[in-house]
């Protein structure tokens, strides 16, 4: 009996420890979710009146507007992720060979990532600025055309093949300018991240390649990428979750989709245009729940692929 009574007091305390996660992670995200859900069964115009069940999804997946929204997500994040991941990787390597200034190069490269992304989009927006832009200027003095940058509705193949593909096809320079500004906002987690990993690695495995008579490309191939894996899964995890669910960049850096004719409206910027300006409220929240969704579906199949190919110490 005295047994059981233990036990029962560390269950409690264990309990207790997590009341403060709890009550944080109940009303603002459990909730929220459910409500979201709740929501997006009733129709109307900013008002849950009208049940109508599925319709909404059913709406969103007819939509030619979310398929556009579901395509620019899917180019900005083919864009972004792999980008910041390998530029990241690229600064922490040749980081790792510094012998001074290490920690001075670290802070530099994470400062834009703990800036505020609309204050330093709004510097960025200037620098795009059609007749007052950095970039224009820059283009002017090698001889080249000046473009519209986040007024382009074109494709970015149309413009640098001069017109032989389709302006419909691929991101347009548009969102390919929103892209390159996030990569450089972003990259800087990922250098620190990987600098992390990289200090973390045991230094007996460089000796024993070294000994073996392996060179620098050889040690990092066979052994420093294998190590890192976790590292690499951590990194793609959260960069794909964060493109998926990319705003403040998107609403900050548009200065109207209609301008460029849906071709920056993602699936976040659409249901906020979709809930917040038009007020369809159970529409919008249907579209949060698919995207919701599919974050959860890419999440799954990252772990299931880091069974065979993340390597655990």
């Amino acid at each position: 009996m005295k047994f059981r009574v233990k036990n029962i007091k560390e269950y409690l305390t264990g309990y207790l420890f997590l009341v403060p996660a709890l009550s944080i992670f109940v009303p603002f995200f459990i909730y929220p979710l459910f409500y979201a859900l709740f929501l997006s069964l009733w129709g109307g115009k900013r008002t849950v009146s009208i049940f109508v069940g599925f319709r909404n999804y059913l709406l969103a997946l007819e939509s030619p507007l979310f398929w556009q929204s579901v395509k620019v997500t899917l180019y900005y994040t083919i864009m972004t992720v792999p980008a910041t991941l390998f530029l990241g990787f690229i600064s922490a390597y040749l980081l790792m060979r510094v012998v001074w200034g290490k920690g001075f190069f670290r802070v530099l490269f994470f400062i834009p990532y703990v800036t505020s992304t609309v204050a330093v989009a709004m510097v960025w927006r200037t620098l795009y600025h059609p007749q007052i832009g950095v970039f224009n200027y820059i283009l002017e003095l090698v001889g080249l055309e000046p473009q519209k940058w986040l007024l382009e509705p074109r494709g970015v193949l149309n413009i640098l093949t001069g017109g032989m593909v389709s302006p419909r096809i691929g991101p347009s320079l548009a969102l390919v300018s929103i892209s390159l500004f996030d990569v450089w906002h972003n990259f800087g987690f990922a250098v620190v991240v990987f600098l992390a990993g990289m200090s973390s690695l045991p230094r007996e495995y460089y000796e024993a390649g070294k000994i073996d008579g392996a060179n620098p490309l050889q040690m990092l191939i066979h052994i420093e990428l294998p190590l890192l894996s976790p590292t690499w899964l951590f990194l793609i995890t959260v960069q794909l979750i964060r493109s998926l669910q990319s705003f403040s960049s998107f609403y900050a850096l548009n200065p109207g989709g209609s301008r460029t004719l849906g071709t920056t409206e993602n699936m976040m910027l659409h249901i906020y245009s979709q809930f917040y300006e038009y007020g369809y409220w159970g529409y919008g929240s249907a579209v949060a729940i698919i995207l919701t969704v599919l974050v959860i579906l890419v999440t799954l199949v990252q772990w299931q692929w880091s069974k065979r190919f993340v390597f655990y110490q």
